[in-house]
Formats: C-alpha cells, sequence, structure tokens
C-alpha cells in the first residue's frame, strides 16, 4: 500500500483537503476502525497514533449525513487535551472553508454542521447529557473506567456511536488492559497492536539510542508494546506474548464433540484453581476457569456437576492423597465417594514442572473471556530478583498468580505422564469418558 499524496474527504458533491499523509500503516487503520464501532489500538510511541485518531474524527465528520453531527476526542485531562491534540486539530482543518475554533472550549465547528470536541475526562460527571457519533479515548490506561460504561457509552446509543480506545501499555491493572483483553475474543470489537521492531516507522538506529537511555524494561513498555514488561523475573511472560502475537489468547468455545479434562491446584485454606480444557489433536483448548478460597471439596465438585460438559481426567498435585485427621481419609477418596475421580499428578522438582509448562504452553489456546484471571497469572507470575547476588531466586514468588499457575504445571505434567504411558488416542465414545 502506496503512501497518501494527500487527503480528499468527500460529502456529496463537496470535496474537502485535508494536508495529511497517512503512514502505510495509519491508512490500514483507517481502512479497519470504519468497519467495526469498537476498537483498541495499542500503539508504540512515535506511531502517529493521536494525528491518525484526530484525522479520523475529522474524516468521520465531515462525511457525515447526520443532524448536528458530534465527534469527542478525550485525554486524561483537559490540560493533556489541549497539548496534545489541539495544534494538531488546527494545522489539519486549515485549509478547510468556514472552520470555526473556540479556543476556551476546543471546539472545532465545520461548515456542515459536525462539531468536534476535545475534552479531559478529569470532570468526567460534567460530560453527562452529551449525544455523540464517534469518540477518541486517549491514554486509556489512565482513565477512570466509569468514563466509558457509565457515560460515553450511553452518549453513543441515540446515533450507534463508534469508539476507539488508544494507549500504550502500563502494565496489566488497568482498564485499557482488560479491554485489549475483552477485544481479542469479541469478534464485534476489532484490536490491533503495533510494535516498532515490526512497524520500522522508527529507525533502528534511534530505538537503539532510546534503549540505552530509557532501559530494556521501559522500552520493551514504550515501544513494544509490552505489557509485562515491567515485572522482573516473569517466568512465562515472553511465552504468553508470543501466543498473544499468534492469536492464541481469543475466544476459544466449547467443543461438544470432545470431552473436557480438569487440572486442579487443591488448597486447604487458601485458594483452589481449576483449568477445564479440551484436547484437539495437539492443541490444547482451555475453555473455562474457576477459582476460589475458603470452601471445601464438595463445592468444588458442584461447580464441576453443574457444567454441562461430558468430562475425561481430573488432574490433581500429589498432596490429595494426604488424610485428613478429622475423618480418617483422604481428599481423593472424599472426591470419589461425591463422584469425582481424580488422577494424581507424580511429584516432581518445581522446575521441571515448570520446564514443561513451558513446553505444553505453546499448543495451548486459551479463551480471553472465561480465562481471563489465568491469563493474568501466567504473565505475572514471577522469580524474586536479589540484588545483592545480582541474580533471580530459583523458586517463584508465591502470591494470587501461584494458584492459576500451579493448576497449569499440573495439566501440563499430567499430560506428559499420560503420553508416556498411552500410544492410542481416545475418541468421545470410549468407556472412559463419565458424565458427571
Amino acid at each position: 500500500m502506496t503512501q497518501l499524496k494527500e487527503t480528499i474527504i468527500t460529502n456529496g458533491e463537496i470535496n474537502y483537503k485535508v494536508p495529511y499523509f497517512p503512514r502505510e500503516q495509519q491508512v490500514e487503520l483507517h481502512f479497519n476502525i470504519k468497519e467495526y464501532r469498537w476498537s483498541v489500538l495499542v500503539c508504540h510511541r512515535r506511531f502517529g497514533k493521536t494525528v491518525c485518531m484526530i484525522n479520523h474524527l475529522l474524516m468521520s465528520a465531515l462525511r457525515s449525513t447526520e443532524k448536528s453531527p458530534r465527534y469527542a476526542y478525550i485525554a486524561p485531562t483537559f490540560k493533556q487535551a489541549k497539548s496534545i491534540a489541539w495544534d494538531y486539530m488546527k494545522q489539519y482543518t486549515k485549509l478547510i472553508p468556514n472552520v470555526k475554533f473556540n479556543e476556551t472550549e476546543l471546539r472545532c465547528d465545520l461548515p456542515n454542521g459536525a462539531r468536534i470536541t476535545l475534552l479531559g475526562s478529569e470532570n468526567s460527571d460534567g460530560l453527562r447529557g452529551i449525544y455523540l457519533d464517534g469518540c477518541v479515548i486517549d491514554e486509556y490506561a489512565n482513565i477512570q473506567g466509569k468514563l466509558f460504561t457509565e457515560i460515553i457509552r450511553p452518549a453513543l446509543s441515540d446515533r450507534k456511536g463508534w469508539c476507539v480506545f488508544i494507549g500504550t501499555p502500563q502494565g496489566t491493572n488497568n482498564n485499557f488492559y482488560e479491554l485489549y483483553q475483552h477485544a481479542q475474543g469479541d469478534p464485534d470489537w476489532f484490536y490491533y497492536k503495533a510494535k516498532a521492531s515490526e512497524t520500522k516507522i522508527v529507525d533502528q538506529e534511534e530505538l537503539e539510542a532510546a534503549k540505552k537511555v530509557m532501559g530494556e524494561k521501559k522500552y520493551q513498555q514504550e515501544f513494544e508494546c509490552d505489557w509485562i514488561a515491567n515485572i522482573e523475573g516473569a517466568v512465562y511472560g515472553d511465552i504468553i506474548a508470543k501466543m498473544e502475537d499468534k492469536q492464541q489468547l481469543a475466544r476459544v468455545p466449547y467443543n461438544p464433540a470432545l470431552p473436557v479434562s480438569t487440572a486442579w491446584d487443591l488448597g486447604v485454606s487458601d485458594h483452589s484453581a481449576i483449568i477445564f480444557f479440551q484436547q484437539n489433536g495437539s492443541a490444547i483448548n482451555i475453555i473455562d476457569y474457576y477459582e476460589e478460597k475458603g470452601v471445601g471439596l464438595p463445592h468444588y465438585i458442584q461447580v464441576i456437576q453443574a457444567k454441562d460438559y461430558i468430562y475425561k481426567d481430573h488432574f490433581a498435585p500429589h498432596d490429595i492423597e494426604v488424610t485428613d485427621f478429622s475423618n480418617g481419609k483422604t481428599r481423593r477418596e472424599i472426591a470419589y465417594q461425591l463422584g469425582l475421580r481424580f488422577k494424581v499428578v507424580p511429584k516432581i522438582p518445581l522446575e521441571d514442572g515448570i520446564h514443561a509448562t513451558a513446553l505444553t504452553l505453546p499448543r495451548c489456546y486459551i479463551d480471553t473471556d472465561s480465562c481471563k484471571k489465568l491469563i493474568d497469572a501466567l504473565r505475572h507470575y514471577h522469580r524474586k530478583y536479589i540484588d545483592k547476588n545480582r541474580m533471580f531466586k530459583s523458586k517463584p514468588v508465591h502470591d494470587w498468580s501461584s494458584h492459576a499457575c500451579d493448576a497449569m504445571r499440573y495439566l501440563a505434567v499430567g499430560l506428559q505422564e499420560i503420553n508416556t504411558r498411552q500410544s492410542a488416542p481416545q475418541n468421545v465414545a470410549d468407556n472412559n469418558y463419565r458424565i458427571i
């Protein structure tokens, strides 16, 4: 796709010339965004996302045939909206006749009656009551979630307007990351990630110079759109990033023609986690995930039984064989009495289990809706860095991510054990399958 010399925006018999020279990637975005009502764009620094979106608002506003069209660009603060986008707005509308600007309100009134307003999110309640045909929300990681759900989404309802969320990763504990995950699993959403190493917009010499000043972690976050660059010692971070690039984090629906197996991490007073997965050839489709704490084994078995699945294997860690002194029975025996037969995963060194998981994950497809917490945990699971020794501890940090990652480890080791014992594949008609 060649770079455009100029942009002509047509509305009926009227042509508007805009001094906008979009890059190849920006042209691609303009074509794709207009096909979707909701879009999430994760772009590296100096990609030109603000310029691209100001012009997208301008194109939409000038082409609109609605009465009094209204569009908005929203930054985290009003001051940021002015410093980031207002000069661009004036620059790209300077050739359009009869344009009017309101410097106080950061408002651009176009000759066809359309209006584009630059807004800040810090006074979100002041935005209530407006209507919008289209909207761009910039640096969404720094904006409260209620802005869209409570204010902007209703404002788009009258005209069935569209919204584009743009930004650069700032870790996983924010609205932008959650929205990006949701977009990956929803066919009604367009999502796009632009890494500097792939777009080639910034030359390699400049990228290397930036890395020296910024440091590796900050560089990966800002220029390579790495969600977990701020997490030192991430165990599976690189693998999950590659899975994301290959679209293995997406909607993975339940296939009723295949049996479902589960992998458990069992806690007593701590959390317990259950991964639900299906094997389709060499692929492992992780379709569901459940985690809870403070409840007994019967609760989790009820969860299993409530799902309309045909089950195959249930993998549990070796400590399921430990006897409960209150009743003299193991949890495996209790589960059997309640209708669930576990396969005990062999006890192997932790590092061997992590290695097995690292080999298994590239074959996995994980549902972004049902398994969001599992994906978050796999990204976050990390080893602590010891400054004194200048090395990472061998054992990962035990925190909220441990339970999901332990269940994933038991899944990998359990499948590895089965593969060494069985050579002939089974199918859904085998008598080994039970409906519970």
